[in-house]
């Protein structure tokens, strides 16, 4: 893999070490997640939960510009500082980076007539680009701050060429009309060895691992398993003067000369933070990315902590394909919509199963935790979600729709030619198999099934449905042409829950990505991008790499007086 830089070569600075446990005012995201303590606090109740604060000798570390995340936000706005004269140091929690991008399908949204554009004879405008990301018959553009769409619509075709210019590579395949003349794919990176998964649809590595490649060569120290555990203000200005980071036990205190900039990733895997926006999504939904990219809300908590505001929060409530995704992959517990961990992935032990991959969904039903089908399963629309998350009869859970099961048969395991064993599926509470329906249905044992399947139950949905494939007619939800009977032992049940995908609104920014608090002011030196921002909610990753790099650019400029 790419040389790992750790703290050598950074400045440090003398004077003691302090204990984590000498902080003030501090709580912790473990104490947001038990008891959602930040939110509907008030502005002056969460100034009283600012920062620590810090002496001149507790400095551990220092740079121009500190940026809590390695993903494709911070990496960009690394290179864009570092381009405009600054140091910068990166913290990041994971053993590696890339973030969510680097298990993404690489697709990056950016116009405004770029060169590939161009080459394939695509007229196109910034003042194009803002239309369509202002219009109203899109539920992601409908709920977009404006000002941060001029933004993003007059650097879209500057940072396409910037990317390439920073060593990304893109696919030079024919693009459609409309927004899908913005959306290229990047080339998977070439190296094998740092890929953390082989399969070939993880085209965001390329994007990944060339900016990576492009900020250490340009002098970005980044240091691989720090987590931000605070953010450090200044008492009398109260800017942000710096972060603090948890590496593996040891606490390090980073001092920024210019800004922090948070690049956290998103929130989708905080049960408790994304409740805030839709109470239903309890805890058997699991996110895109994970076990490799955590999506914890540390970065908003943080500036939350600070008085910081949310921003579009509407856009995460959309039953849609990129807030909420049908997994691809049944019988494992990591169903990122197309993504495959293959056992010679670095986080296959963690991950443990790589699921039956590419579901014809005529070949299974879907059943929740009682046992009833709930919608036609070959949709993957709003209602198909809906129908998801609707309430499943556990009444000590009024919110939340439970697990999601997928039925199947001997027959339909030749037909799909998988192998029902592991690694392709995960036994441990992922995975079931008997010899009869009642049996199956007893044996399901998951963390996050709250009722027992009846078996009773289970017999008479599979024979109910059986009764529609031989009269061609779905009457209770409409499945066109309901062809494959469930008969055949042994019987399987594979987790088919859906996963959460993208966050899709976070902290309020202005236009130049600083922060802004509950009173609509600038919180100094703070600064925020990628999927820990709100305001602007694209899928993709065009987004991210365009607004680290005005955060990037600004905080390189703006030094703390």
């Amino acid at each position: 893999m790419l040389e790992k830089a750790g703290v050598e070569g950074v400045k440090k600075l003398g004077g003691p070490t302090v204990s984590k446990d000498s902080k003030k005012g501090e709580i912790s995201r473990r104490d947001f997640v038990r008891t959602g303590a930040t939110a509907g606090l008030g502005t002056t109740a969460l100034a009283g939960l600012a920062g620590c604060e810090l002496g001149e000798q507790d400095w551990t570390l220092e740079a121009d510009v500190v940026i809590a995340g390695a993903g494709i936000s911070g990496l960009s706005a690394a290179i864009e500082a570092l381009d405009h004269g600054a140091s910068v140091i990166i913290v990041e929690a994971n053993y590696d980076c890339g973030g969510h991008g680097m298990v993404s399908g690489g697709r990056v949204n950016l116009g405004g007539g770029t060169s590939r554009q161009k080459r394939h004879g695509i007229e196109d405008s910034a003042d194009a680009v803002f239309d369509w990301w202002v219009r109203h018959d899109d539920l992601q553009a409908r709920f977009t701050d404006r000002d941060l769409t001029r933004v993003y619509a007059d650097l879209s075709a500057e940072t396409f060429e910037w990317m390439v210019e920073n060593g990304v590579t893109f696919r030079d395949e024919a693009i459609g009309p409309d927004q899908d003349q913005r959306s290229g794919r990047t080339v998977q990176w070439p190296v094998y060895e740092e890929l953390v998964t082989s399969f070939p649809t993880r085209l965001g590595s390329g994007l990944a691992r060339g900016l990576e490649k492009s900020a250490r060569a340009k002098g970005a120290e980044i240091l691989l398993l720090h987590s931000m555990t605070d953010l450090v203000q200044d008492p009398s200005t109260k800017q942000v003067i710096g972060l603090v980071a948890d590496n593996e036990g040891q606490t390090v205190r980073i001092r920024a000369n210019n800004g922090v900039i948070l690049a956290t990733g998103g929130h989708t895997n905080n049960v408790a933070f994304r409740r805030m926006f839709d109470p239903r999504l309890t805890e058997e939904y699991q996110t895109a990315g994970d076990p490799y990219s955590a999506q914890t809300a540390d970065g908003e908590i943080a500036a939350m902590k600070l008085g910081a505001a949310l921003w579009g929060t509407a856009s995460q409530t959309m039953e849609a394909g990129n807030t909420i995704s049908k997994t691809a992959h049944i019988g494992c517990r990591w169903g990122y919509s197309s993504l495959w961990w293959q056992p010679d992935s670095p986080v296959f032990d963690k991950a443990r199963a790589s699921g039956l991959t590419r579901v014809r969904w005529q070949n299974v039903i879907l059943v929740k935790q009682n046992g009833h089908r709930f919608h036609d399963e070959e949709d993957s629309g709003h209602d198909f979600f809906a129908a998801c998350l609707s309430y499943s009869g556990d009444p000590n859970k009024k919110n939340g729709g439970g697990p999601i099961w997928a039925i199947f048969d001997a027959d339909a395991v030749a037909r799909q030619r998988w192998d029902p064993t592991p690694p392709n599926v995960d036994p441990e509470g992922y995975f079931f198999t008997a010899d009869t329906l009642a049996e199956l249905a007893g044996k399901i044992d998951n963390p996050y099934q709250t009722l027992n399947m009846q078996g009773d139950v289970l017999q008479e949905t599979v024979a109910r449905y059986n009764s529609f494939v031989d009269s061609g007619v779905d009457e209770d939800f409409g499945k066109r042409r309901p062809r494959y009977k469930i008969q055949k032992p042994p019987f399987y049940a594979a987790w088919s829950t859906p996963i959460l995908h993208d966050s899709l609104c976070g902290l309020r920014v202005d236009t130049r990505c600083r922060v802004i608090d509950m009173d609509e002011e600038v919180i100094g030196g703070l600064y925020c991008v990628g999927e820990a921002m709100g305001g602007f909610p694209q899928h993709g990753l065009g987004r991210c790499s365009l607004f680290g790099r005005v955060a990037g650019r600004d905080a390189a400029s703006s030094a703390i007086v």
